[in-house]
């Protein structure tokens, strides 16, 4: 009878009677909400590498500044980060599923790229964690000491770059196009193979994140001639070195690229009191001295942006004229040229088949980078991997040189 009444109080009063359970999932809002949920991060990636390393890191600071909760690091490799991308734009909106990407992908965005299934501008932006300026290296070897050294060259000069449509190909080859720079782009280099590269001398020189090139410069094995962004004062700043408006134009949009390295985002329309947990779980990981000291034990740098302030990035890098994207468009949209094939026997395999050296007929080897989730490999005509490469198997390598990554690999 009690009940009863207290029930017909609180109607009389314009209250709305709900069950204890409903009222306490009403109550789990914000950091609340996280208590004994699993958060899957996604990186769109391989395991191992920076996006892999970033995002293993937030994940594990993340967690601890959400009490309660569990992060799982999924990776999902493919198509130049599209499938990762999309696979976190797509998913459901509660606050469950974020991840990481190349902010290449703002290039696939401007031109409208059909395998493009998202809107970066309607994500749910959650931080950043580094500042990845690009710099121009040199081989060690090299006589070209300079920018003005490089412009000045009469002969093409060998330039190692990911595969066509990859963000480092769409921006190197932008850049020779723009400033009409006297160098032969070469694909197929992935990781570090272009530092392998110009260690073996089979190229002169590449473009990438200062921090995939610090150790190899420091080593001696190359120098910096210019760089895009950052805040270092050993090398030139590439803007300063031009006077093209184009160039200028072509170098803040890659510039902005760096600005928002390292990110972290979440699908549209996730609640705004669980964003915000998130927004200041991840804070309050990047600002942590122990997540700081570990970054840079690995040589890494850590310079963070937060939620909105990323958003704002974001949108200012997709404002660009028609003349820039159309430039984009044709960079991007470029068709690789076959790759040729090499036959010989497989005398020898290291670092657990990830480096394959063939012995050909001639007497002279070749040697190809094995990717376990690009390069497609078929032993006997079935599909297989590369466990299941042994040494003594005649094979056909396709690969753009010796020493870049292969494409395909047919053994028999």
């Amino acid at each position: 009878m009690l009940r009863w009444l207290d029930r017909l109080a609180a109607v009389a009063a314009g209250g709305i009677v709900v069950s204890t359970a409903a009222t306490a999932a009403l109550a789990q809002t914000g950091a609340d909400f996280y208590k004994g949920k699993t958060v899957t991060y996604i990186v769109s990636t391989a395991p191992g590498g920076g996006y892999d390393l970033y995002g293993r890191l937030i994940s594990e600071f993340m967690q601890k500044y959400l009490p309660g909760s569990t992060f799982v690091v999924k990776n999902m490799p493919g198509a130049g980060h599209l499938i990762g991308a999309n696979a976190i734009y797509a998913a459901a909106p509660d606050g469950l599923t974020i991840g990481t990407f190349n902010t290449g992908l703002i290039y696939n965005q401007l031109i409208k790229q059909e395998a493009v299934k998202f809107d970066l501008t309607k994500m749910s932006w959650i931080g950043k964690a580094a500042s990845e300026p690009r710099v121009f290296v040199i081989a060690a070897q090299s006589p070209i000491k300079s920018f003005a050294d490089l412009q000045a060259q009469k002969q093409p000069v060998n330039f190692a770059t990911s595969g066509i449509g990859s963000a480092n190909y769409v921006e190197i080859n932008s850049l020779t196009n723009v400033l009409r720079l006297p160098i032969k782009i070469l694909t197929g280099y992935n990781g570090n193979d272009d530092q392998l590269a110009m260690r073996r001398g089979e190229v002169q020189g590449g473009m990438g994140s200062r921090s995939s090139f610090d150790q190899f410069v420091k080593n001696g094995y190359g120098r910096y001639i210019a760089q895009i962004g950052g805040k270092d004062k050993d090398v030139p700043q590439l803007a300063t070195l031009v006077s093209d408006p184009v160039a200028k134009e072509i170098i803040a949009l890659i510039q902005s690229q760096g600005d928002i390295a390292r990110l972290t985002a979440g699908p549209p329309g996730i609640p705004k009191d669980r964003l915000e947990a998130l927004r200041m779980a991840y804070k309050k990981a990047l600002e942590d001295k122990e997540l700081q000291a570990k970054a840079e034990k690995l040589e890494r740098p850590v310079d963070p942006s937060y939620g909105d302030e990323v958003l704002e990035m974001v949108k200012a890098a997709l404002n660009q004229r028609p003349e820039t994207i159309a430039m984009l468009k044709e960079a991007l949209e470029q068709k690789e040229p076959a790759a040729p094939a090499t036959k010989g026997t497989i005398a020898e395999l290291h670092d657990g088949n990830r480096k394959v050296v063939l012995k050909l007929s001639d007497g002279k080897t070749f040697e190809a980078a094995v990717s376990g989730s690009r390069t497609e490999i078929t032993i006997g005509g079935q599909k297989s991997d590369r466990n299941a490469m042994k040494t003594g198997m005649s094979c056909s390598i396709v690969a753009a040189s010796s020493g870049a990554e292969a494409k395909s690999i047919a053994c028999n």
